[in-house]
């Protein structure tokens, strides 16, 4: 029996890994997609209608499963609140930002959330910074003060930073305050959180952006296809299968490959460039934060 045991947690392993760099892949190529369906529809509108889309793939998913999709009733004010940040500001705001912002820039921004997440740990929840994490916050600084220096990063950028930055900041707030795990099966959990944070998205988008829904070209159809299926239903079940089989703080430090995939895709996707200035911006800020969550 112990035999058996010890050889099946190295292939139980060696399946976490294969799945989180799937999940990883398939999120961080997620940011150049985005650029094409963006060509065609508003940001808002477009971020939105394919998280509806993915929440109805989760919703199958979840039903396949026989999971319910019931929400406790004690539950309800803390997955508004999870939809609200996690899903609404989060793909929201870094949606907007890509208008302003190059997949590089807008992704590194986005992924410091650690960084802001230990900070604001100190003042809601008394958890001082250590050495290390302040060696981890001067690390991303300084990284994202590289990024942003160069001479095409000009006054007209701003309002993506201010996005990127709000997304971040305000994604890191809710895991410090989400201090509760919500009793639901992940699939459905993540189901409800996509469409309670999607719908305002696509009315929003309606009610401001007035997009024009014939303008979708062949491309952005295929990229709305993928965001709602790749990234919202199928990385989130490879992501679950993930968490099962490796511990969290490896499953989160390796999630820390999706803003180099996205990086690294735009190059052939979208012409993008990736330069030394960018090659070390990334290599500070990801070595900072992947040092905050060592931490």
């Amino acid at each position: 029996m112990a035999t058996t045991g010890s050889a099946s947690a190295p292939a139980g392993q060696a399946i976490g890994k294969a799945l989180l760099l799937t999940t990883a892949f398939g999120w961080g190529l997620n940011w150049s997609v985005l650029k094409f369906v963006l060509q065609d529809w508003p940001p808002l509108f477009a971020r939105g209608t394919a998280g509806l889309l993915g929440a109805l793939c989760l919703v199958l998913l979840a039903l396949a499963r026989g999971d319910s999709l019931a929400v406790p009733r004690q539950a309800w004010a803390a997955l508004v609140t999870a939809a609200a940040v996690n899903v609404f500001a989060w793909m929201g705001f870094t949606a907007l930002a890509l208008n302003w912002l190059r997949v590089s820039e807008g992704a590194l921004i986005a992924y410091s959330m650690p960084i802001w997440a230990m900070l604001l740990a100190w003042p809601l929840l008394g958890a001082r910074p250590t050495r290390r994490s302040l060696v981890a916050l001067g690390l991303s600084l300084t990284g994202m003060a590289i990024l942003m220096g160069g001479p095409d990063f000009t006054a007209a950028k701003l309002p993506g930073v201010l996005f990127a930055f709000a997304a971040a900041l305000l994604f890191a707030l809710g895991t410090v305050r989400a201090r509760k795990p919500i009793a639901m099966p992940g699939p459905a959990l993540a189901a409800w959180q996509v469409c309670l944070g999607c719908l305002p998205m696509v009315v929003l988008g309606l009610a401001l952006e007035q997009p024009r829904i014939s303008s979708l070209s062949m491309p952005g159809a295929f990229g709305l296809a993928y965001m709602a299926v790749g990234p919202m239903a199928l990385c989130y079940l490879t992501w679950f299968g993930a968490l099962r089989r490796l511990p969290t703080a490896v499953a989160a430090t390796s999630m820390l490959i999706v803003p180099v995939v996205g990086t690294l895709t735009a190059v052939p996707l979208l012409g993008e460039t990736l330069g030394l200035r960018e090659a070390v911006a990334i290599a500070l800020t990801i070595g900072g934060v992947a040092l905050a969550l060592r931490s």
